[in-house]
């Protein structure tokens, strides 16, 4: 008769499982970069490239604040220069009011003076 198959315990398959484990870690730690040779170099590499980065980002985010600033600076002085223009416009038009005015009055008073020398001629030939 033929001796069947014999299944393994428990015990082997635990010991089976943690000599798999243990095979494993030992060829990833074989695989490890920190084994190699130029891995310090890389990271160096990596490193300085991150440094790079992060001084262009800083770069661009200065020049970013730069440029809103002189936009904010742009807008205010044109706010300023409008605000300056309607109030000389303003002022303009009020010593153009009272230029206007002046004139009328000017008139106004040389119609007076005409009226008034058409009455007295008027006046001295009933006389």
């Amino acid at each position: 008769m033929q001796k069947g198959f014999k299944e393994k315990s428990f015990g082997d398959r635990l010991s089976e499982g943690e000599k798999a484990k243990q095979a494993q870690r030992e060829r990833a730690h074989a695989k490890s970069p920190a084994n190699d040779p130029e891995f310090a170099g890389r990271q160096e590499a990596r490193r300085l490239a991150q440094l790079a980065r992060t001084a262009r980002e800083e770069e661009r985010r200065q020049a970013k604040l730069a440029a809103l600033e002189s936009e904010a600076a742009k807008k205010k002085a044109a706010e300023v220069a409008r605000v300056a223009e309607l109030k000389a416009e303003a002022e303009a038009r009020e010593a153009e009011r009272i230029e206007l005015a002046r004139r009328k009055k000017e008139r106004e008073a040389e119609q007076k003076i005409a009226r008034d020398a058409r009455y007295a001629a008027r006046q001295s030939r009933r006389k």
